[in-house]
């Protein structure tokens, strides 16, 4: 890789192409292309939209979809290289190593980076014990850990110099968390210099993402055929909204995002928490309830009179008192997030929103109590989103839909009572688990999501 700065993107799924890729499209529409992106995947997995694009030339074409339905359609080139999946990532560790890499960013969704509910990495996985042994064989990981190290092992081999790492996933204090899962993988393998070498040479700027990017349907290419003469075989679709907040810690220099709508902060809290417990834990809400009202799509269960009611009263009476005061306008935040969800354009679905729900709870939903419990206050609304998981995970349907590999939430679900074991799951509650308030409240919050939902 030679010539001008480049991205190395790990994870390239539909948000990525639909977000960051978007975003230096966007700068390079401006008439600044000084920044090459490149991107691969870090594990095996949709090849078939890999070999589409390395055909297209990495280019593919972006529907965004109004809350009024107005489609249009973006055509993506800021793709420069797309590298293919191959064990080993060889192709993906030259690139990391290469001195014009300034920057190394990664989507691998929230329960990707192994953590408890105190940060601590779970060494005992097993995706994370094989890459630790992988490591110390001198090979390269499947998870965001095992491939960055390998990477970084062999950027300080060729003296590469400074990289930033930047965190593109719906993880709280997402910079910070990945780099400290990191470091953490590093110890634990015994790679104290490597360790001292990231520490000294890599930053991770907090970020907060945010862009419905629901699965490509099947009739997503013909929609792009009709409206553009173009036959594309990797077109992805998204909402029109889109953000980007992210920290000006960039340690080797970065593209100059913000003419292209980045927003850089000194900090990320305000909008990642805002963004965190108003939108991210009300789109599992509507996954879970909307699930149990026996509908398919997120915009149905935003319909439901029901389901809105529970949203509304959980952001309205337990999330905006702890975030409060902001800077934000937390109120009108959360009509609008209810206003992108009724999106009936973008056709999302409960499962893929349901998709890994417990790093959900644990990440979107559990601060809320554990805030609400130390000032002293109820946590009934609140409480109505794990009953709401607890609930469609022992629907039998809603079960082999949203954790057909989740052996420790099925368990849950068949224990003989499943309100005392899913809060006595350490896991997900930390400090907190097994309390007593919780129980009680989760119990009550249960009765009304089985009358409200008759088949829960």
């Amino acid at each position: 890789m030679t010539g001008k700065p480049a991205i190395l993107h790990l994870g390239l799924g539909a948000f990525h192409r639909a977000h960051q890729a978007a975003f230096q499209q966007n700068l390079i529409d401006a008439g600044d292309d000084s920044w090459r992106l490149v991107a691969g995947n870090i594990r095996p997995g949709g090849e078939d939209t890999i070999a589409a694009l390395i055909d297209q030339g990495g280019a593919y074409t972006l529907e965004t979809v109004a809350a009024d339905g107005a489609r249009d359609y973006l055509r993506i080139n800021a793709l420069s290289a797309v590298v293919p999946y191959a064990p080993g990532i060889i192709e993906l560790l030259r690139a990391g190593a290469d001195a014009q890499t300034r920057i190394i960013s990664f989507t691998v969704t929230e329960a990707g980076y192994y953590l408890d509910a105190h940060d601590r990495l779970d060494a005992t996985a097993p995706d994370m014990s094989a890459d630790l042994d992988a490591f110390e064989r001198g090979l390269a990981g499947c998870t965001i850990y095992g491939a960055l190290a390998a990477i970084l092992r062999r950027r300080r081999a060729a003296g590469a110099g400074a990289v930033t790492l930047l965190c593109c996933d719906n993880l709280r204090s997402n910079g910070a968390r990945s780099r400290g899962g990191l470091l953490q993988f590093l110890e634990l393998a015994g790679a104290r210099e490597l360790r001292d070498w990231v520490e000294q040479h890599t930053t991770s700027p907090n970020s907060m993402v945010d862009r419905i990017t629901p699965r490509p349907p099947v009739e997503l290419p013909d929609r792009v055929r009709a409206a553009t003469m173009r036959d594309d075989r990797a077109p992805v679709m998204a909402e029109r909204f889109v953000q980007w907040v992210i920290e000006d810690d960039f340690r080797n220099g970065r593209p100059a995002w913000e003419d292209a709508g980045v927003e850089f902060v000194a900090s990320v809290l305000a909008h990642e928490e805002a963004k965190i417990r108003i939108l991210n834990a009300s789109h599992s809400a509507i996954a879970w309830a909307g699930t149990l009202a026996g509908c398919r799509f997120i915009h149905e269960g935003v319909a439901d009179p029901r389901i809105r009611r529970i949203v509304h009263d959980y952001v309205s009476d337990d999330v905006i008192p702890c975030l409060s005061p902001s800077p934000l306008d937390l109120e009108r935040y959360r009509d609008t997030v209810l206003e992108r969800f009724g999106n009936g354009g973008i056709a999302d679905t409960n499962a893929r929103v349901a998709a890994d729900s417990p790093a959900k709870l644990r990440g979107f939903v559990i601060p809320t109590i554990r805030d609400r419990l130390a000032r002293g206050e109820s946590i009934a609304a609140v409480a109505m989103l794990p009953a709401l998981f607890l609930a469609t995970l022992r629907h039998r349907a809603g079960a082999d839909a949203l954790a057909p590999a989740d052996p420790a939430s099925l368990a849950i679900a068949r224990a003989p009572d499943p309100v005392l074991a899913l809060c006595a799951d350490e896991s997900l509650w930390g400090g907190l688990a097994g309390d007593a308030r919780i129980v009680a409240e989760i119990r009550r919050a249960c009765e009304r999501v089985a009358r409200q939902f008759a088949r829960a």
